[in-house]
């Protein structure tokens, strides 16, 4: 399948709307356009942070779930295609699609059908540089995708008590994936916002109304200490 153009960009207000409408994530979370729109990396100059401080209100307030349980398969494959949200079954994987999405001046693997990115340009949101990637064993690391909401992190705030595809879409969802610098993402881990915040403080606006709307739409929770530290951050746009 040949990768489809690029189309307006997936308007992340739209999770208020399908946050909380329904009893899937599933369901609610696809458009069903086929498209991936382009990455949200815009700074937070002239930011409104209101709509994001209302439904951090939402939100409900509980302590931390044990990590009991938790691996990396409780959210099925890794990078998946099949999947329920934006760019499921579309013949590419996760990874790769939102590659495509953040990086410029791409180049692909020949015989992949524009699929598997080969070289391109990244500019980091989370550091607000510029990355050379070159897929290859010793070089793909340079650039990796992160989760917004870390996996380990919304397992310990509700996702247990979503079902396994609701789980698989959280994981594939272009909502809460980011390409960013390789070495930055390992120094996030699985830190909520409580105990990290990307380098880059014009992106911390975007990085933390982008976690809240992601967990409205899967209707995980927040600490306390996580909701402190939001607002600080969005009261500070």
């Amino acid at each position: 399948m040949r990768r489809r153009p690029r189309s307006a960009l997936l308007a992340l207000g739209a999770v208020t709307v399908l946050g909380l409408t329904g009893c899937s994530a599933v369901a609610d979370a696809n458009p069903g356009t086929g498209s991936l729109g382009d990455a949200p990396t815009a700074p937070s100059v002239g930011f409104d942070a209101a709509p994001a401080l209302a439904k951090l209100d939402t939100l409900a307030v509980k302590g931390r779930a044990p990590k009991t349980g938790y691996t990396r398969e409780q959210f099925g494959p890794s990078w998946s295609d099949d999947n329920g949200v934006e760019g499921g079954h579309n013949g590419c994987d996760t990874r790769n699609d939102i590659l495509r999405r953040d990086l410029v001046e791409i180049t692909y693997k020949p015989s992949t059908r524009d699929c598997v990115v080969a070289t391109g340009t990244l500019h980091d949101p989370y550091t607000a540089t510029t990355i050379a990637f070159v897929r290859g064993q010793d070089t793909s690391t340079a650039v990796q995708i992160d989760h917004v909401v870390a996996l380990s992190d919304a397992w310990q705030k509700g996702a247990q008590q979503l079902s396994p595809e609701q789980r698989r879409d959280l994981a594939n969802d272009p909502r809460n994936l980011q390409a960013v610098d390789g070495p930055t993402n390992s120094k996030k881990s699985d830190s909520d916002a409580a105990s990290w915040l990307p380098p880059n403080k014009s992106y911390r606006c975007t990085y933390v109304s982008r976690q809240i709307d992601v967990k409205a739409l899967y209707r995980l929770w927040v600490t306390q200490a996580e909701k402190d530290a939001m607002s600080q951050v969005l009261h500070s746009c």
